[in-house]
């Protein structure tokens, strides 16, 4: 059977009250849309049968338009294979209508709550995520088992179209949410039943949720300072006051946060591997965390987006699996750890929470696409998801150590900080008066990728420094990057 290609062009309005002729009306109609690049150059356009029904004109009239088209160059008919924008159209300035002018004054009214937010969300600007020197939160993506990603899709694609296209379980895959929860046992040491599993667009999304749950505007949460943008800004969104709470070699530091707001609703931290500085959150800390928040009747956000990555000694435990109280809201994310356009993350909410959390989910989201969550519970149950984690595992703690290596050349102006997890660390200028944002102007100048610590804060530090990616760069981005940072330093003196 014959199919019906072609664009379909049923922007076009026919209009038979007009004097104007029906087929000068569709000649101009297609040549509007092909001047203005709605139509590419040697884009195929719908048979003339065709097009005639859809416009509900006559085949001849559609034929004389077209005909027209062809003899101004704008279309040009193959034989035997139809007719197609003429390849000169390739490549040229399309003509764009003038812009009508913004009234200031007819601006939206937005709600107060997004004004406030507005004026205080941290900067966003966007950061180049490719893989370079010394780009952050981006995994190894040329170390990624595409091979066999590529065989787990094949299969899912190709299986029933209701599981694939349809409307999908609110809450996650049942057979992912299953396989999450095996693995946070048997890596993480987190003792969960799958129903406590909420798989979700990415970690951001959990954030918003947890905070849109949990927070009424001018409650306060504790917040590592500096500490994770994206979380900021969505707790900023939701109304909260953050608390910048400092961080040292132990982490978050619990007895400031009491002293400033001991009356905290929420408390978001990254103990695996602090956002940014790096630190892993001592047990003490961790302790005393956990009684802070039995006592404030508050819960605690733990962020672990690359807590699978950690290559020091021993790890110690994290905050979920040691929560006797139900404290913990536990989050982790596939961007890390698979890659970050699946837009996969979960949340592992305490036992008291499913019933409410299930309510909200089932009333106020669709859930995420289907087959990519299949596909990766796939990954995990066949092993492969284990595998990739104990090769990248490897992979990242041999990358830190080709940076520290070739950092020794820059040690009189930064000192690189060791990290224990995941792949990114610090390093802190040596010269206090060493201005954050000039330097990293200049390394970006020179196709580096770095941001200032002071970017990921709330309130000011004393010490400043960058954020040094190491993971998504190969061994000569890595060597020709410090020779960068090298000659910066030389240059400024």
């Amino acid at each position: 059977m014959k199919t019906k290609a072609g664009a379909i062009l049923s922007s076009i309005r026919i209009d038979r009250s007009l004097d104007r002729k029906i087929s000068v009306q569709l000649y101009m109609g297609l040549r509007d849309i092909i001047l203005s690049g709605g139509l590419n150059g040697g884009e195929r356009l719908p048979a003339t049968r065709t097009l005639a029904s859809e416009l509900g004109v006559s085949r001849t009239t559609a034929l004389d338009a077209v005909s027209r088209l062809i003899s101004e160059g704008l279309l040009e008919s193959r034989i035997g294979a139809g007719t197609f924008v003429s390849h000169t159209m390739t490549g040229r300035t399309p003509v764009k209508p003038k812009a009508a002018k913004i009234d200031a004054e007819r601006a939206p009214r937005l709600s107060p709550s997004t004004m406030r937010a507005r004026a205080m969300f941290a900067e966003r600007r966007r950061l180049p995520h490719k893989s370079q020197a010394f780009v952050t939160a981006l995994p190894a993506l040329h170390a990624f088992p595409m091979a066999q990603w590529a065989r787990l899709s094949a299969r899912h694609l190709r299986s029933d179209r209701d599981a694939v296209m349809g409307y999908g379980n609110p809450y996650g895959l049942p057979r992912l949410r299953a396989a999450i929860a095996t693995h946070l046992n048997a890596s993480r040491g987190i003792q969960c039943d799958p129903e406590q599993v909420f798989v979700v667009g990415g970690a951001q999304q959990a954030f918003s949720l947890v905070g849109g749950m949990l927070l009424d505007r001018g409650e306060k949460v504790w917040f590592e300072n500096p500490g994770a943008i994206g979380a900021r800004n969505a707790f900023i969104s939701c109304g909260a006051e953050l608390v910048a709470v400092p961080v040292d070699d132990e982490g978050i530091v619990v007895a400031d946060g009491l002293a400033k707001a001991p009356d905290f609703r929420l408390a978001f931290v990254t103990p695996s591997h602090q956002q940014p500085l790096s630190k892993v959150l001592s047990l003490s800390r961790r302790l005393a965390l956990l009684d802070a928040a039995d006592r404030a009747d508050a819960f605690i956000v733990e962020d672990d987006y690359d807590g699978d990555f950690y290559f020091g000694d021993q790890p110690l435990p994290t905050l979920k699996s040691i929560d006797t109280n139900g404290r913990v809201i536990y989050v982790g994310t596939f961007s890390k750890t698979l890659f970050p356009s699946l837009r996969l993350g979960f949340l592992v909410a305490p036992a008291s929470m499913v019933e409410a959390m299930s309510a909200i989910f089932s009333a106020a989201l669709s859930g995420v696409p289907t087959w990519p969550q299949a596909i990766v519970a796939d990954f995990i149950d066949e092993g492969h998801f284990a595998t990739h984690i104990r090769t990248m595992r490897h992979h990242y703690r041999q990358r830190h150590e080709l940076l520290h290596a070739h950092a020794r050349q820059i040690e009189p102006h930064m000192l690189v900080q060791r990290a224990s997890a995941g792949f990114h660390t610090v390093g802190y200028f040596t010269d206090p008066g060493r201005s954050e944002e000039d330097f990293v102007r200049e390394a970006n100048a020179a196709g580096l990728t770095l941001s200032g610590i002071g970017r990921y804060c709330l309130a000011p530090i004393d010490r400043k420094g960058v954020v040094i990616g190491y993971g998504a760069a190969n061994e000569a981005d890595i060597r020709q990057g410090m020779d960068v940072l090298a000659r910066l330093f030389a240059t400024a003196g």
